[in-house]
């Protein structure tokens, strides 16, 4: 856990954590009564989601910036979900959440202790982590920790109005939420409701189209050609990996598989990477090898496009986007139940 809080800071967070908890807003809110939170620190919006109504998971999840609402957004439509099973590995967001005493870790245990603090019962002890796409949810940083205590804050009190006005939330205009937005006064910070567009998603990466050349001819002239179907797409693995003094990351899953006959291939793992040249690089060294060209290739995510199409245009292979991916999805569950997910 990182320690960079004082102890009157983690002391704050527990307490309106606590006084979240008590309130029990899930008895009348939705996780899709969506608000945001701006970060006094940065000015990042956090978009907060109010999960418990179904009593089943009692918590406060705050999507950080537009890159964690798509997140969310892809969760509520079901659209995460249909290739990786599991929706954590996708998510960028902080979350207090309510447990039994067995789900907390050896450090989270370790503060309680030392701040005095005593809890009791099923899903009455506060756990806080922070949730990064490809990475274990993990301990919160001391800059995540202020954030999330702003947000329980905020939480707590649009709770209590949406109590007794349900049009709070209403959209007053499309794709807009209601934000609430800090003033620094000195050392005091007024929040006031502003709505809001999410500010666009900054693509920071350009399109990568680079392929091997003189691989892809001698390919060409040597592979045979069938009327097969492949399933080629990549997803987070199913365990994590855990490197001393680091987050625990889950390393990316490159599975082939027969459409038809529902046979395994080919299946790789890679490091956590936005480059697709190693994807791209192991795809042709597995067709030298398996000397044999597919019909077509179906993918379910858009990187996944993005990554095999430049390698089957060259090749003269159709390329069909299919979320169902039956063989895939029955590969990756059976990884899943193996490895005791």
């Amino acid at each position: 856990m990182q320690n960079a809080l004082s102890m009157e800071e983690w002391q704050r967070l527990y307490e309106v954590a606590t006084e979240f908890k008590k309130i029990k807003c899930w008895e009348w809110m939705y996780d899709s009564d969506v608000f945001g939170v701006q970060n006094p620190e940065d000015g990042e919006i956090g978009y907060c989601c109010i999960m418990g109504n179904m009593k089943e998971v009692f918590a406060l999840a705050v999507y950080q910036g537009t890159e964690g609402l798509e997140g969310l957004l892809k969760l509520q439509s079901g659209e995460i979900g249909k290739v990786d099973t599991d929706a954590a590995r996708n998510q960028k967001c902080l979350m207090a959440s309510f447990e039994d005493r067995g789900y907390l870790q050896k450090d989270d245990l370790q503060l309680i202790k030392k701040l005095g603090l005593k809890y009791r019962g099923r899903n009455e002890w506060p756990m806080f982590r922070s949730y990064l796409p490809g990475y274990f949810p993990w301990f919160l940083t001391g800059k995540e920790a202020i954030f999330l205590t702003y947000a329980l804050e905020q939480a707590i009190d649009v709770a209590l109005r949406f109590k007794k006005d349900e049009g709070l939330l209403t959209p007053a205009g499309q794709d807009k939420y209601m934000v609430r937005v800090p003033e620094k006064i000195e050392d005091i910070i007024l929040w006031e409701d502003m709505w809001m567009s999410p500010p666009p998603l900054e693509k920071t990466l350009t399109p990568d189209d680079r392929v091997d050349e003189i691989r892809v001819q001698r390919i060409k002239s040597k592979a045979i050609r069938t009327d097969a179907v492949w399933e080629i797409e990549t997803a987070f693995s199913p365990a994590p990996v855990c490197e001393k003094n680091k987050r625990p990351y889950f390393p990316r899953l490159l599975v082939a598989m027969d459409h038809r006959s529902k046979m395994a291939l080919d299946f790789q793992l890679f490091e956590i990477s936005d480059d697709f040249s190693e994807f791209r690089d192991h795809i042709l060294g597995f067709l030298e090898k398996f000397n044999m060209l597919p019909q077509e290739i179906l993918v379910g995510r858009d990187e996944t496009l993005q990554m095999i199409t430049p390698v089957a245009s060259r090749l003269n292979i159709h390329v069909r986007a299919d979320q169902e991916l039956l063989a895939f999805k029955e590969f990756f569950n059976s990884m899943f139940e193996f490895m005791g997910q």
